[in-house]
């Protein structure tokens, strides 16, 4: 997910420094009391009657559709509808026309569910009116990815022309995944530290868990998740496992370190995107001479390259966790809810780093490889990695008892995949070669919201 800041950009009364961008994350640090959940969850739509992705005027009928008949506000560009926004909620169009809502910091996890409920249903309503579904999938089943619809917004064929020059996955690392990402609060420099440990030591972990994509292009490509997967293809400077993470200097300014030299894909100025063509944004910072040296960087430039950054965990002024697929409605909650119960209780969020405490970046990048093929059967210190989630999985239901919200109802649905080994993946592969007879249009009725 690329975000970027659609007004026009004020330039600064002085020159940006990296203390300002270090600034910029710190003021992320809030008080327990208030720290909230956001969650953001991407889902493939198509034609029922077909099984093809749906077109390009499908979703522009079905954004007008939602807005007028929910009040919710149109977010156009050259005349389209590419959004929709209702307070601080957005709907959004990704590259290959996934529908993404982008929720409200909330509480607990039972306001997660209403909003996502909420969500399903507007969509719903309108989208069988008009005979289209949306699948919750990791990836485009059926289709190949000369039939995925390509949502003409400016700032998609920058970063299709990177992507094809820059990775072996080329734009396919967006144009057919659909993942699902919770975004959590910190109180201090410390405290993210430990959450960012944590989380990115755990994503393949929860990769495994929530994996979801075992089919393309009508058949069983492999994996169980091959989202996870083609990530691994993608552009290696903003992907991947971040193992300078784990080195004790490790802070704020160690991340701005890290962004300040990854390329930058995009400038914005009156609504209009400029290509930056590889140009560092500590080059853009530094003044170094390229073809946007009249340019002069802003605390919103930053906010939208770090927004082009896709490592498996991303800090913003809030962490993302970014390694599951999507899924079924209970899967989409039982991903905040382990979050949750792991990060937001001292006594489980330590335990986790204990257990951690040890794992070797080589490990980690092996989990990382190795997990999008073989899910929670991949083979971690002699024992499957089952066991790692069972001793999580029972570390974020007790963070969630300690809590007092009665969210524990939550991972029921992930409990019964750790409890087996058994990924959603493996499960639809099961149906495919068995009541399926290896026709994977069955799933467009078993994974449609």
């Amino acid at each position: 997910m690329v975000t970027a800041t659609a007004t026009s950009v004020v330039a600064a009364t002085k020159p940006l420094t990296k203390e300002d961008l270090i600034d910029y994350h710190a003021s992320g640090c809030k008080p327990k009391e208030m720290w909230r959940i956001g969650t953001e969850h991407e889902k493939i739509g198509f034609e029922v009657k077909t099984l093809r992705p749906i077109k390009f005027e499908q979703i522009t009928a079905l954004l007008n559709g939602i807005a007028e008949r929910y009040d919710w506000d149109k977010m156009m560009e050259d005349e389209r509808i590419i959004g929709l926004k209702q307070g601080m909620k957005t709907i959004t169009l990704e590259y290959g026309g996934q529908l993404e809502l982008s929720g409200l910091p909330l509480e607990t996890v039972h306001q997660i569910s209403d909003e996502l409920n909420s969500h399903l249903n507007q969509v719903k309503n309108v989208a069988e009116e008009m005979e289209i579904g949306f699948l919750g999938m990791g990836y485009e089943p059926k289709s190949s990815l000369e039939d995925v619809t390509v949502v003409r917004k400016r700032r998609n064929k920058i970063v299709a022309d990177h992507l094809t020059r820059s990775t072996s996955s080329g734009p396919d690392v967006f144009l057919r995944t659909c993942s699902v990402q919770v975004n959590l609060d910190y109180s201090s420099e410390t405290d993210m530290i430990k959450k960012f440990r944590a989380s990115l030591a755990l994503q393949p972990v929860v990769t495994a868990m929530f994996a979801n994509s075992p089919f393309s292009n009508g058949k069983p490509n492999g994996f169980v998740s091959v989202r996870s997967h083609k990530y691994l293809g993608s552009d290696k400077s903003r992907t991947g496992m971040l193992p300078f993470v784990f080195d004790d200097s490790f802070g704020f300014e160690r991340y701005v370190e890290y962004a300040l030299d990854c390329p930058m894909l995009f400038l914005i100025r009156n609504k209009t995107y400029l290509n930056c063509k590889g140009m560092t944004f500590r080059d853009f910072l530094t003044g170094k001479i390229s073809h946007l040296s009249n340019e002069k960087p802003t605390i919103d430039d930053w906010e939208t390259h770090i927004g082009s950054i896709w490592p498996e965990v991303r800090l913003k002024k809030y962490l993302e966790m970014r390694g599951a697929d999507v899924g079924p409605l209970g899967m989409l909650c039982a991903l905040p809810a382990f979050w949750v119960g792991l990060l937001y209780d001292e006594d489980s969020l330590q335990t986790t780093l204990n257990m951690i405490d040890d794992w070797t970046p080589e490990e980690l990048e092996m989990l990382r490889t190795q997990v999008p093929i073989t899910g929670l059967k991949t083979m971690f210190r002699d024992k499957p990695l089952k066991h790692v989630a069972e001793e999580v999985l029972k570390l974020a239901k007790d963070g969630l008892e300690r809590r007092g919200y009665n969210e524990t109802g939550f991972l029921n649905a992930v409990a019964e995949v750790v409890r087996t080994g058994v990924t959603p993946a493996e499960k639809l592969l099961e149906l495919y070669n068995g009541d399926w007879g290896q026709n994977v249009d069955h799933v467009f009725r078993e994974l449609r919201y």
